[in-house]
Order: C-alpha cells, then sequence, then structure tokens
C-alpha cells in the first residue's frame, strides 16, 4: 500500500465496511475528478457509472457552483437556523422548491441529507396526527427491499435484508409492506396482476394494523440501492389512492429519483402520476458538491400544524445544525441554475432510454438474469445459470464483474449479485458506448472465470 492507502486502511471506518478485512484491504483512493471521470491517488482515471453515490449529477468541476460556496463561505460560512433567525440561501433556495415541486408543496424543511429528511417527514406524520388529536395514529408503512438512510428511524424504514446486522432497529410501529419490484422479462405473471397482489398485500396489511394507527407510508417511486426495482405500471396512483382512502400521509423519497435522474426535477407528478403529502429530496439537490437535504410538505398540512399548535408547547423540536447550511443552500441554487440553463432534464430525457437499450442488449450474456433500468438509473443482475438471487456463488460472480469493470476503467456499484449504475445527468452517447462496452467485456471475463472453475 501507498501511505495514503495505509492511512485510510489504519484509520477510517467506511460506511458499509466489510469488517472482516478492516485494515487489510487496499481501499481505492480518489484524488481528484471531472466531468463524469475520477482519478485515483496513482493517476488511473474511471468513468463514474454510479455518479458518486447517485448524486453528482451535473458532474465534476462545475466552477459555477465551486464559486458559490466559496463566494458564500466568504460572505457568511455559517448562522443558526434555529427559531426565527433565516438566511438569504435558504430563503431563495426554498422559493425554488416550492417552485419546482408538484402540487402546494410550498414549505420546505431543510435537514442535512436523506436519512436526516425521510426521518423528518416521518417524524411530521407522526407530529401531524397528534396535532389533530389522533396521537394514536403513528405507525409506518414501508416495503421489503427499500432503502431509506442510516439514521436509527430511516434504517428501520429500509427493507434490504443484506443491511440488516448487529444494529438495533424499531420493529413495534415499522411495517414492510412486499417488495413492489416488476420484471417484465424474468416475471411469470403479468403486469396487472403483479399490480393486483401488492394492492391487495397493502389493503390486508392496512386492514390488520388499522388505517386508525397508521400515519403515513414511505415510498421511493423506483427502489434504487435495492437494485433499481419498478413496480408495475399504476402502483404509484393506485397506493397513493389506498393512502387517500384511510387517511393514510404519502411520502415519496425522491433522494435518488429526484433533480433529474428520471427527466424532471421531481418524478412523482409528471413520471408517475401522483402528488404526494411529503416529498424527500437531497442528493442531486446539490449535485454532491454538499450535504443537504429537505422535507417538502403541503399548505395545507402545515397550516393544520400552525392552527392546531399547543399554546404550553407551540414548538416544531425537529431540525438539525446544519439545516439549511447557507454554503449547501448556496451550492443548491447554482445546481438548479446549471440544470436549468443547460436543460439537464431534457438531456436525460433524450439520453436516457439509449442508456437502458445499451444496457439490455447484455441480456445476451449466459450469466445475466436480468437488466432492469429506467432513464440514468439502471442494475445488471448477474447469475450463475441456474441459479437466481444473491447465492453466495452469484455474489462472488457479480464481484468478479466490478473488479473486471475498475481493472478496466469504469466504477460500477456492486450489492449483492447486482452491478448498480447511475452516471453523472451530463454524461454523452459516447461515454455510454464505452460504459457498456467495459461491462460487456467484464461479463465475458467473469463467465471465462466461470466455466474454468475460478469462481465459487
Amino acid at each position: 500500500m501507498s501511505e495514503l492507502e495505509a492511512s485510510d486502511a489504519r484509520h477510517v471506518v467506511h460506511p458499509w465496511a466489510d469488517l472482516s478485512v478492516l485494515g487489510k484491504h487496499q481501499p481505492l483512493v480518489i484524488s481528484r475528478a471531472h466531468g463524469v471521470e475520477v482519478v485515483d491517488s496513482n493517476g488511473k482515471s474511471y468513468l463514474d457509472a454510479i455518479g458518486g453515490m447517485w448524486c453528482v449529477t451535473v458532474g465534476y468541476g462545475r466552477q459555477e457552483i465551486i464559486d458559490a460556496v466559496r463566494d458564500q463561505a466568504a460572505r457568511m460560512p455559517f448562522f443558526t437556523p434555529f427559531g426565527d433567525v433565516a438566511n438569504e440561501p435558504a430563503a431563495r433556495l426554498a422559493e425554488l422548491l416550492a417552485g419546482l415541486a408538484p402540487g402546494d408543496l410550498n414549505r420546505v424543511h431543510f435537514t442535512t441529507g436523506g436519512s436526516t429528511a425521510v426521518e423528518s417527514a416521518v417524524r411530521t406524520a407522526q407530529f401531524y396526527w397528534a396535532s389533530v388529536g389522533r396521537p394514536d395514529k403513528y405507525h409506518v408503512l414501508s416495503r421489503v427491499d427499500a432503502y431509506h438512510g442510516s439514521t436509527y428511524l430511516a434504517a428501520s424504514l429500509s427493507g434490504k435484508a443484506a443491511d440488516r446486522t448487529r444494529f438495533r432497529y424499531e420493529s413495534g410501529w415499522v411495517h414492510h409492506l412486499e417488495s413492489p419490484g416488476y420484471d417484465p422479462d424474468t416475471s411469470d405473471v403479468r403486469a396487472d396482476q403483479r399490480l393486483d397482489a401488492l394492492l391487495d398485500g397493502m389493503t390486508a396489511a392496512i386492514d390488520e394494523i388499522g388505517p386508525q394507527r397508521i400515519a403515513c407510508f414511505v415510498a421511493e417511486p423506483i427502489l434504487a440501492s435495492g437494485g433499481v426495482l419498478i413496480p408495475p405500471p399504476g402502483y404509484h396512483a393506485a397506493t397513493r389512492e389506498l393512502c387517500r382512502r384511510h387517511d393514510i400521509l404519502y411520502i415519496s423519497d425522491e433522494t435518488v429519483t429526484g433533480f433529474g435522474r428520471l427527466g424532471h426535477f421531481f418524478a412523482s407528478e409528471p413520471h408517475f402520476g401522483i402528488v404526494p403529502d411529503l416529498l424527500v429530496t437531497a442528493k442531486g439537490l446539490t449535485s454532491g458538491y454538499q450535504p443537504l437535504g429537505a422535507v417538502l410538505m403541503a399548505d395545507a398540512l402545515v397550516e393544520t400544524l400552525a392552527e392546531t399548535a399547543d399554546p404550553a408547547k407551540p414548538v416544531f423540536s425537529n431540525g438539525f445544525t446544519y439545516s439549511g447550511h447557507p454554503v449547501a443552500c448556496a451550492a443548491a441554487i447554482a445546481n438548479i441554475e446549471v440544470m436549468r440553463r443547460e436543460d439537464i432534464c431534457g438531456h436525460v430525457r433524450d439520453v436516457g432510454p439509449y442508456f437502458v437499450e445499451r444496457l439490455r442488449a447484455l441480456r445476451s450474456s449466459p450469466i445475466v438474469y436480468a437488466v432492469r433500468g429506467d432513464h440514468l438509473m439502471a442494475c445488471v443482475e448477474c447469475h450463475v445459470p441456474g441459479e437466481t438471487g444473491p447465492t453466495p456463488r452469484n455474489m462472488a460472480l457479480a464481484q468478479r464483474v466490478d473488479a473486471y469493470c475498475e481493472r478496466d476503467g469504469l466504477l460500477v456499484r456492486p450489492y449483492e449479485n447486482l452491478c448498480i449504475m447511475s452516471p453523472p445527468l451530463v454524461v454523452t452517447r459516447a461515454e455510454i458506448d464505452r460504459m457498456v462496452d467495459i461491462v460487456a467485456e467484464a461479463l465475458a471475463a467473469a463467465q471465462a472465470d466461470l466455466d474454468a472453475g475460478r469462481i465459487g
């Protein structure tokens, strides 16, 4: 290891680190980046097919955002966001978000990222029902395979089995519905049959728990980290109506799908046909240049909170030291300006279908079980022929594909037996071609290893 790699291995405990090899694994140290490429500490360049972590949307090295961060830090790096104290960037950004959001989602509560935004949205739903005299309405519906973050409540809402380890999770009032993913390539039922089954399951869960006890339903429009799982057509509108019928608040977690990944600033209404009661955003909000999250809330909901405020304790006691951080909000404003000026969402609507089409050609590989995607989020699911799911050999195979991609200058996100991709939104067709060609070569190399008995 180099000195830098050794320092990281000795001192840094990474998120989702494999503790069984702590301090022994040679880390990949990324030192600089530009456009859709990153460069490691040894000078090797890679196409970044994961956008940092779903979030570097307008690409690396955008001078407009860098200048906005520097200028705001020089002008005023921070001041308390609590109570009635405001800062200019947060106020301006809140107005911009209200203008971009669907329906009457005109109130904005700033957080530090996606986890804290999800947690704040759920706590707000519970606070709302307590405020209108229904304190027993605090249970929460989530889903198997969902990912909503790693704070205590957000992790409890997450339904990915691999993420549930030795930590403690709330189980008394958090309930997980069936994973909603539907892939017509691998399913033995029609989309309408799958939809009916999912709605029947959700209805049964509501009946069993009791709608008078359920505060909200939290849903990613597409289950991103769970493997780019896409529900059958009509799922979102149907579950939104089911929630409305049973007086359950609907929270759309657009941490990943927001800010252009599906070709819109927010995908809930234009892409999925719903207007939620609360909407969560983070990641692409600043294009990863600063940590920031937000909960967008319906006017009617917040006005009710104001009208029913407890005279003895009227405070909305949720927030964080860095809520609405002025430097982070300045980065978000500059990011929105770049996205609008360059019509980033229009670009995604143009190249996104091409990205998915190119990837779907990889289904001809014997070790590809499925390819799923929507615009600039996609997943290649690997398998040893005859095996499905995250079996040890399937996971080893996917890790081999990931290693060959890295060797050839492409970074994908390995998870179980999946290779997940979410490139910066500024990616070109030529760069898409390079990405897919490298994945194809990696699949061929991994298949050769499998055939030669070098895997499992």
